[in-house]
């Protein structure tokens, strides 16, 4: 790929973490119920954003991870299930998926993309 930028990267990092939280009910061994089902869930949101981030740049798909890791921090009071390993994980993956968010908005806002293709 040509023209790999550091919005890639955290596009990159995002897609690892969408897949890592996708997979964590196996990996760290969650309860059964609403717990995996919200981590599975979760993490295809995370992965197709970041896939699509890749695919075709769009304001709203950085819009849309900083909501969907906020949900991810947050789904442990939300659902109920706080002071587990599954809270570890969804609060870590979260706030790495917002924080990678609110850096691809900032960089956005710094250095605008192109809209236009070159000549």
């Amino acid at each position: 790929m040509e023209n790999w930028t550091n919005a890639k990267f955290c596009d990159v990092a995002n897609l690892v973490l969408g897949v890592i939280l996708l997979l964590s009910p196996w990996l760290f061994g969650f309860d059964t119920g609403k717990i995996t089902v919200n981590a599975m869930i979760t993490g295809v949101v995370i992965a197709a954003l970041a896939i699509a981030a890749l695919a075709a740049f769009a304001v709203w798909e950085e819009w849309l991870n900083l909501v969907v890791g906020l949900w991810a921090l947050v789904s442990p009071w939300v659902l109920g299930f706080q002071g587990t390993n599954a809270m570890t994980v969804h609060v870590v993956i979260g706030a790495a998926v917002a924080i990678l968010a609110v850096i691809e908005l900032w960089m956005m806002s710094q250095i605008p993309p192109r809209l236009t293709t070159g000549r």
